[in-house]
């Protein structure tokens, strides 16, 4: 009975800040301690797909990438990785041909199995990857080969319970992360939401993330959204450049 009159509270609280203005309306923000040693940049999909004007999704998310500098704050994340001997984690995107043979699909999972996103011939080939919408994108290509960046085996649809990511982070003694990519609300909002789920703490880097936008949707302000009532802090580029310096 006590929770439960706690929670009545808690609600009707926000409730009446919300009817004061916005500006009241604030939620807690619990942020982030950078620790040496515990914390980690993870980046989703950094490939030709979702940051070349050349790749199949630039028309809806060209627009998002461009207003955020995206692709110069994504460089600056890994940079800083470098610079900082911070772990830099990628978590890739990648459809093989036998992925095509699913009987059943979501609204834009099936729209990247009709256009080809991600598409490689062979899960153990790479003919045909360098500059495929797959591959990475070019500038990233001197943080990601460096020997030292784990790639992560592909995630299959949005989040990583599909993936390694979380196993290569806990066998390296990680439990922070700084989280940016591609795209916004779908496969970055699901790593945001799996990493919370299994007990890391996240850090999401607002503009070094972009979504597609379309006639009454626009993926990246519903992303937002979600980033500050779940992760337990939510960076420009800029700050998390700071935090990492500092």
């Amino acid at each position: 009975m006590f929770k439960r009159s706690q929670a009545l509270l808690a609600i009707a609280t926000l409730a009446v800040l919300a009817a004061t203005g916005p500006a009241l309306a604030q939620l807690p923000n619990p942020g982030m301690e950078i620790e040496e040693g515990r914390t980690a940049i993870v980046i989703t999909d950094p490939q030709n797909d979702f940051l070349s004007p050349d790749g199949v999704t630039w028309g809806v998310v060209g627009e998002s990438v461009t207003e955020n500098n995206t692709v110069e704050n994504i460089d600056r994340l890994m940079r800083a990785a470098k610079e900082h001997d911070i772990p830099l984690f990628i978590s890739p995107h990648y459809y093989y041909p036998t992925d095509h043979g699913w009987k059943f699909a979501g609204a834009l999972e099936m729209l990247m199995h009709d256009i080809g996103m991600f598409d490689r011939v062979d899960p153990l080939s790479l003919e045909g990857f360098e500059g495929s919408g797959a591959d990475w994108l070019e500038q990233y290509k001197k943080y990601i080969k460096d020997g030292k960046t784990v790639v992560a085996s592909p995630h299959k649809v949005y989040g990583p319970e599909t993936n390694d990511l979380v196993l290569q982070l806990r066998k390296r003694g990680i439990d922070k992360v700084i989280l940016a990519g591609m795209s916004a609300n779908l496969c970055t909002e699901s790593h945001m939401r799996e990493l919370m789920e299994q007990g890391f703490e996240v850090a999401v880097v607002k503009d070094a993330t972009a979504a597609a936008k379309l006639p009454g949707y626009d993926g990246y302000e519903s992303a937002l959204v979600n980033y500050r009532f779940i992760a337990n802090a939510v960076w420009s580029t800029d700050e998390a450049l700071a935090a990492l310096k500092n």
